[in-house]
């Protein structure tokens, strides 16, 4: 019986590296032995029994299943059902452990198997050298930013956009391949072209997950075409810069929140011209966070309608990712503030932001609580990103000449309305929409701008997201949608 044990220190925090190890088809990616992967039976690649077919570089095939994984002690077991190498009973595991500051992962990798009489030493080193070494180098050379691959081959359907098709660099994707619920979203390898004229290529780090996203992937926008990549917001590095780009360099630390769409994968090509220069007092993770969404509170709260000291505001879905931004600020800008929530839990999260008012919407219906609180006069704008369910409530408690700032509908769509009701309160009815307040770069550095100079000068803070692997995202959007997390959520690329 043979015995391999060996183990690294890899220069990054465990969960980015285990992100990349516990996606069992995930091998062409990284492992230069690998050129292509996929899952038999196409069952999840994290189902236990799961097997894998890899085509190696020299051609020859190897047949792997996945005998058992944990997240909690981030470990997997494997083995070997048919090999080109006399590799008899052959069983791994992969474990990871966090070193002592949490920036570090100690990475094991241990087997055993049996041999022809006379081969140990031959095989022992070919696992340990050209498997296991060589595995432990390319994933911090990804992790790096650099991928030094054989070329994955292209996945089998029609061509996705065309910064991800043709020859390239390979990376992970999540790819649409259909509107409808979050399982159309699957994990898929694609490739990133060299960044052409005015572009440049980001190493994503952190990936944004917010509502157009699901109003994408159901078709309710049609941002993207199936089979697509959807997402707006990331922050990373840039990695490789096209042609005549002056304004940015390698190394740079960028983020955008922008069409087009195409944030949920690991690398991407982006033009240059609505990208922002990543302030040294925001992580990329905060950023992936926020910047979406302190955009979208920038101009609802001052241009679509301009809060003003005195006023009073009524805030839907307030402990959501853009709502906890928009009740600080609104409250820096002199506001009165009201916030709407389903549990008790976001109630307290509500007042800890300084909301002067928090209401239960479960427990008790808002638009009597809105008018005992303003004794009987209602408040001077609404800002609703819940729709169906909250719209008719949130017109009744308008003062005249009240502003409805309708920007979601996160219950689904108010249908049609007879516009002649609002004649009653003389009321002013808004639809924003993001593309048209971000349309040019002076739009985009406006908001940002002034987004980023609320949280430095201390008027909004922003809370650590919640966080999901990239190979997640159809988790990540069933949170969003059930409204049971308060606050942001993010993709680790």
């Amino acid at each position: 019986m043979v015995e391999i044990r060996r183990s690294t220190i890899v220069d990054a925090p465990l969960e980015r590296v285990w992100d990349l190890l516990r996606d069992f088809n995930g091998h062409d990616t990284w492992h230069p032995a690998v050129k292509q992967s996929r899952i038999e039976e196409t069952r999840p690649a994290d189902m236990v029994g799961a097997v894998r077919d890899f085509q190696l570089s020299d051609g020859s095939r190897i047949r792997e299943q996945l005998l058992s994984l944990s997240d909690q002690e981030h470990k997997f077991e494997y083995c070997i059902l048919e090999a080109p190498l006399p590799l008899m009973g052959y069983v791994a595991s992969v474990k990871l452990l966090p070193v002592t500051d949490g920036e570090q992962t100690f990475w094991e990798w241990r087997s055993k198997f049996l041999t022809p009489k006379g081969r140990e030493k031959e095989l022992e080193k070919l696992v340990s050298e050209s498997i296991y070494e060589a595995g432990f180098r390319a994933i911090k050379q990804k992790l790096r930013g650099r991928i030094d691959l054989v070329p994955a081959t292209a996945p089998q359907t029609k061509p996705l956009a065309a910064t991800l098709t043709g020859s390239g660099d390979v990376a992970k994707a999540i790819v649409m391949q259909a509107y409808g619920g979050p399982e159309v979203l699957q994990l898929q390898s694609v490739t990133v072209a060299k960044p052409q004229e005015g572009e440049v290529r980001i190493r994503q780090r952190y990936i944004g997950v917010n509502y157009i996203d699901v109003y994408a992937r159901t078709g309710y926008f049609k941002l993207v075409v199936p089979p697509g990549i959807l997402g707006m917001e990331a922050a990373g590095v840039i990695e490789s810069v096209g042609p005549s780009v002056r304004s940015f360099k390698v190394g740079d630390r960028v983020a955008y929140a922008c069409a087009p769409p195409g944030a949920y994968t690991d690398l991407r090509v982006m033009k240059t011209d609505f990208l922002v220069s990543s302030p040294d007092f925001l992580s990329d993770e905060l950023l992936a966070a926020s910047l979406l969404k302190g955009i979208t509170a920038s101009f609802l709260l001052h241009d679509v309608y301009q809060v003003k000291p005195g006023d009073v505001v009524l805030i839907h879905a307030a402990a959501g990712g853009v709502g906890q931004l928009m009740v600080q600020w609104a409250k820096a800008l002199g506001a009165t503030v009201i916030g709407t929530t389903s549990t008790q839990e976001k109630v307290d999260k509500i007042l800890a932001l300084g909301g002067n008012y928090a209401i239960n919407y479960a427990e008790q219906d808002f638009g009597e609580a809105v008018m005992k609180i303003t004794n009987g006069l209602g408040v001077d704008a609404v800002y609703d990103a819940v729709g169906r369910d909250t719209f008719e409530g949130s017109l009744s408690v308008l003062k005249p000449r009240g502003n409805l700032v309708s920007f979601g509908q996160a219950s689904g769509d108010i249908g049609s309305y007879e516009i002649g009701k609002l004649a009653s309160k003389s009321v002013t009815l808004s639809r924003p929409n993001y593309g048209h307040y971000t349309e040019t770069r002076a739009a985009v550095l406006k908001h940002a701008g002034r987004f980023f100079d609320a949280v430095m000068n201390q008027k909004i803070r922003i809370d650590a997201p919640h966080q999901f692997g990239l190979f997640e995202a159809a988790a990540a959007q069933k949170a969003l949608e059930s409204r049971a997390l308060s606050g942001s959520i993010v993709l680790r690329a």
